[in-house]
């Protein structure tokens, strides 16, 4: 499986566990100048932005140790963009991480993965 396959499996595991949890997915694979988010999603009034990472082996660690502060500032970047676009103002917010493992399809949530200054 190529990356690129590997990255849409695990992004469809993260949103079906997530929908399972009682999250709803407000956009997958969203865009702009600044870069991408995997997943929005809202659950008990709670809007979080998800990044997705997938591994089918630990060799080179857990996957949501891959996310690196570089990625973390996209995300932020992208995700102001995100609010500013949908005039949300005053919302809780949180970053996620969704952690698949490709062998078994098992999915882990990490809640406030880490944190941002707005």
């Amino acid at each position: 499986m190529d990356r690129r396959a590997a990255g849409l499996k695990g992004e469809e595991i993260a949103a079906g566990f997530l929908k399972k949890e009682g999250y709803r997915i407000l956009e997958r694979n969203f865009r702009c100048k600044h870069g991408e988010i995997d997943l929005i999603a809202e659950k008990e009034g709670v809007i979080c932005f998800i990044e997705v990472k997938a591994r089918s082996t630990y060799r080179f660690g857990f996957p949501e140790e891959a996310i690196t502060s570089y990625k973390r500032k996209r995300i932020w970047a992208v995700a102001l963009f995100y609010l500013q676009k949908n005039k949300i103002k005053s919302r809780d917010l949180r970053f996620d991480i969704v952690s698949v493992d490709l062998k078994t399809h098992k999915a882990r949530l990490i809640q406030n993965a880490f944190e941002v200054d707005f």
